[in-house]
């Protein structure tokens, strides 16, 4: 398919626009250099943390379930005709055993979408993979006392499911014309159909691999966390051998070649939304425990109490803020030591973790516009509500 190119007047929309920007932007404050030093600090600390052993293995995993992936077997059990006992259970389960950050989760999502999994179950692993993380979970439950970690736990995975349901009601209609279109059965001939065994093992073995190369340390909140943390590239070599004993034993060179291939497309349809969302969440909010151009400050002081305002701040400032896995522990901290209510502290969690500015500009080139701002919405509203009950309920 030819790339359609950009019309004139776009090109000249963007060019207008960064001239605007130049010209009027006054980078000689100094609140702007800093948030300009924050945006490539943020960029340059996501690169180094998360590109190679987050992202890359996650864009293996997605060319592989494009590729190679039975697609009749994913529609089975992620369609929009699938039970909805089956289609959700497997896609929050899915998500949480990942346990990955709002971004590694995307190229995952974006594999499983393309392969013909329904809106509803491919965004309930969408939202499930960040948030329902078994060790923030813990860690929560350690920190912040059992009632915030318990409601964090049950709002998570409540939210997976009921958010994917809306979507699925919301856009059926558009969900079932996306899969009576033949297109979508372009990969389903090609190359030589693997076993179930087979297929279980390189995926298995992918899985492993990126779940245990990014094992956290949870210091000293679970001790059988940490033992394995301290086997962790011990187990991921152990993954590694797996994944190079199936790729020579049963794939061919054609078929590698063809899964590099599409790694590659999911990496240049995702890299850049990725890497310019970090660079204009970083310009606004900055890296954390750092001030960009919107101080932290000014938003713990508005999240005090447990008021619709201060919950819907938390929700909405979580959505927009970039939390790699584990990091909305210590931020949190911070906040409720400013004065956070209990009410947005959940808020934020159920928002943050599951969102971020550099995902939705992601999310927003697989499904549009439409289908982002509804998931967005969603997010922010249910966790606003979410955290005003929890609130209201501790006292």
């Amino acid at each position: 398919m030819a790339k359609k190119e950009m019309s004139p007047n776009k090109a000249l929309g963007i060019t207008a626009l960064i001239f605007l920007g130049a010209y009027f932007i006054p980078f000689a404050s100094p609140e702007i250099a800093r948030a300009i030093q924050e945006a490539f600090l943020m960029l340059s600390d996501y690169a180094r943390q998360h590109v190679l052993l987050c992202l890359v293995p996650a864009m293996f995993i997605a060319g592989a379930i494009t590729i190679f992936l039975n697609q009749q077997a994913v529609i089975r059990y992620l369609g929009p005709k699938a039970p909805k006992l089956v289609s959700y259970g497997v896609a929050s389960v899915s998500g949480a055993i990942l346990a990955v950050c709002s971004c590694t989760v995307l190229p995952l999502f974006k594999g499983i979408y393309k392969k013909g999994a329904g809106l509803g179950p491919a965004v309930s692993f969408l939202y499930s993979g960040p948030a329902i993380n078994i060790l923030a979970i813990v860690l929560s439950y350690k920190i912040f006392g059992w009632k915030l970690g318990l409601a964090r736990m049950i709002g998570a995975i409540l939210f997976a499911i009921v958010i994917g349901l809306f979507m699925h009601l919301i856009f059926k209609k558009e969900d079932e014309e996306r899969l009576s279109d033949e297109r979508m059965f372009k990969y389903q001939e090609s190359g030589d159909e693997k076993s179930l065994g087979k297929m279980a093992l390189y995926m298995f073995s992918m899985i492993g691999i990126l779940v245990f190369i990014n094992w956290a340390n949870s210091d000293g909140g679970s001790p059988v966390w940490d033992a394995i943390y301290r086997s962790k590239y011990w187990i991921t070599g152990f993954f590694a051998i797996l994944l190079l004993f199936s790729l020579l034993k049963w794939f061919s060179k054609d078929e590698m070649k063809m899964w590099v291939t599409e790694t590659r497309d999911f990496s240049l349809q995702i890299f850049p939304y990725l890497f310019f969302g970090v660079l204009i969440a970083g310009f606004l909010l900055g890296r954390p425990g750092h001030d960009a151009l919107i101080p932290t400050k000014w938003v713990a002081s508005l999240v005090g109490g447990n008021s619709i305002i201060s919950n819907f701040i938390a929700a909405i400032s979580g959505a927009f803020m970039y939390f790699a896995t584990l990091t909305e522990v210590p931020i949190l901290q911070g906040l409720i030591g400013a004065g956070m209510g209990q009410g947005p502290a959940l808020a934020l969690l159920l928002a943050g973790p599951s969102l971020s500015l550099p995902s939705m500009l992601v999310i927003g080139s697989e499904l549009g516009l439409k289908k982002t701002a509804v998931y967005v919405t969603l997010v922010v509203i249910l966790s606003t509500v979410a955290g005003l009950l929890f609130g209201g309920i501790i006292g």
